[in-house]
């Protein structure tokens, strides 16, 4: 048998508490959609709060401001994540089960699905409170990396959104018939890539901390749009570099199709992860290079 780190015994729930006949369930998953939004809130007004981080030391918000923008943030991640998972990745299971749509417990969010609702809530109180958005959308963009780390965290916890079978020896036996599901022998265990780790440390922690570097210490926040710039081409990289080693969603996955390819030709293609994050990488490179003329 190949080398491999067996899945360590972890629980999606952090606990939970039966009253009556109902049980309640504090999850991994939750708490770091919550932390996450809560350390991006914390981050957005610590930049605000320093005015000569800022063109014209001029903030595009006051710290009261970004409290009240996080309820259409959190609006958009939910409604934005939710459809983006049910369009971009199950429509047509949906369309046939659309009382479905609405829950969200039962899982499926997509982070391209969740950012564009997060955009059109950003744009749509911009222009309700009269806020430039192309410093706001530098700050939203400082803001997102904590969530992303967590999220991922929680989806190593939960035991989803694993990689492809590899030989590694980091490579994970993660548990369930799906996970274990290689096509090897009966007996034989399948160690998989750890994929939401290599996203973790990429979209987290690499590109959070460049963010934060950029912004605090390089006056990049002086220059409208470097910072959102950096973001959406930094993530675009890091998952469309990652979809060639994480399992893509079961539906895409068929005979003739064995790599999960939502386009190809030849058997050469791109996943569907893939093809939502060049748009991304496109709108990051425009972006640096309208705030680097600008400068």
């Amino acid at each position: 048998m190949i080398a491999a780190i067996p899945f360590p015994p972890l629980s999606p729930e952090l606990f939970s508490i039966s009253i009556g006949s109902f049980e309640f369930a504090l999850r991994w998953y939750a708490l770091a959609y919550i932390v996450g939004i809560l350390l991006g809130w914390q981050l957005a007004t610590a930049a605000v709060r320093r005015a000569r981080l800022w063109l014209d030391e001029q903030p595009p918000m006051t710290p009261e401001q970004v409290e009240q923008l996080m309820t259409w943030v959190i609006l958009g991640i939910i409604l934005g994540g939710r459809l983006g998972f049910v369009l971009f990745y199950q429509p047509v299971y949906y369309l046939a089960n659309p009382a479905e749509i609405p829950m969200i417990w039962h899982g499926g969010m997509s982070f391209h699905g969740g950012l564009l609702g997060v955009i059109v809530a950003v744009l749509a109180f911009c222009v309700k409170n009269r806020i430039p958005l192309m410093p706001a959308g530098d700050m939203i963009a400082l803001a997102v990396p904590p969530g992303l780390l967590l999220g991922r965290l929680a989806n190593f916890v939960n035991a989803e959104l694993w990689g492809r079978p590899t030989d590694l020896p980091w490579g994970v036996i993660f548990p369930g018939e799906a996970a274990q599901a290689c096509g090897q022998a009966a007996g034989e265990l399948c160690a998989r890539h750890p994929s939401q780790l290599y996203e973790a440390g990429l979209e987290g922690l690499l590109l959070g901390g460049l963010l934060i570097w950029l912004a605090f210490a390089r006056g990049a926040l002086k220059r409208p749009g470097m910072v959102a710039g950096t973001f959406f081409a930094g993530y675009g990289l890091a998952r469309f570099l990652v979809e060639f080693v994480r399992q893509p969603d079961a539906q895409f996955v068929s005979p003739g199709n064995p790599l999960g390819l939502a386009w190809h030709v030849g058997g050469y293609g791109l996943t569907m992860g893939q093809m939502l994050s060049l748009p991304m990488i496109l709108i990051g490179v425009g972006l640096l290079v309208y705030a680097r003329r600008r400068a």
